[in-house]
């Protein structure tokens, strides 16, 4: 029987586009690394969960809302988001093609089976700073798990989503009164202001605490109406 102090066991490496890859179980849990960078695991998925909530809360009263989940992971903020009746469309942007297959074929989809056979779900392999810059599609509220957040990047080109061009490019693509929620490792005085100075209205955090160090948070900003 595996405990928590087990060793990890790699069940898939693959080399990809953008370096290395890793699925591998640890105890109970499955996590996934990236260029030796531990990214995330399915130990808890609270922050994952406010991530959707806090866009969907932060909303007025429109009918089924579109929303763009950036960065599928474990599939939390997937999951969550198929399970809640309210939203419309539901876009997930992955550029990593393992963990796309980790779901569809692979010890994840116990985690989003049912998300992936929801009618309003579809999963995009590409960039997600690709395609902010190139889609056409709107969004009522894009919900943005990258890297560890606007401080510590794990691809350096991830670094432009959090600058003025890449705001600018999240305000194209939601809709007037739309919702930018961003996922980081930690708090980022930095990035409210640049929210601010991209336009953004109601900028505001939401932490969520975590067993040690500093929490986890939401960072939210509102597209003027």
């Amino acid at each position: 029987m595996r405990t928590p102090t087990d060793a990890p066991v790699v069940i898939d490496r693959r080399e990809g586009p953008y370096g290395e890859v890793v699925l591998r179980r640890h105890g109970e849990l499955l996590q996934i690394i990236a260029n030796g960078c531990f990214l995330m695991d399915t130990s808890d998925g609270r922050s994952e969960r406010l991530l959707v909530d806090a866009a969907r809360d932060a909303l007025d009263d429109r009918p089924s809302p579109a929303v763009l989940i950036g960065g599928l992971g474990v599939g939390f903020s997937l999951a969550h988001a198929a399970a809640d009746p309210r939203w419309g469309r539901i876009d997930v942007v992955e550029r990593e093609q393992a963990i796309i297959d980790w779901h569809r074929e692979g010890p994840l989809a116990e985690l989003s089976a049912a998300a992936f056979a929801d009618a309003r779900s579809q999963i995009l392999h590409t960039d997600l700073v690709t395609h902010l810059s190139e889609s056409t599609r709107t969004y009522d509220a894009l919900c943005l798990d990258i890297d560890n957040g606007p401080d510590w990047t794990v691809t350096e080109g991830n670094n432009s989503l959090y600058s003025a061009a890449g705001l600018t490019a999240c305000k194209a693509r939601l809709k007037p009164g739309g919702v930018l929620a961003v996922w980081s490792a930690q708090p980022s005085s930095a990035f409210d202001d640049a929210l601010r100075n991209a336009g953004f209205q109601r900028v505001r955090t939401e932490e969520i605490p975590v067993a040690r160090g500093v929490p986890d948070v939401v960072h939210l900003g509102v597209r003027a109406a």
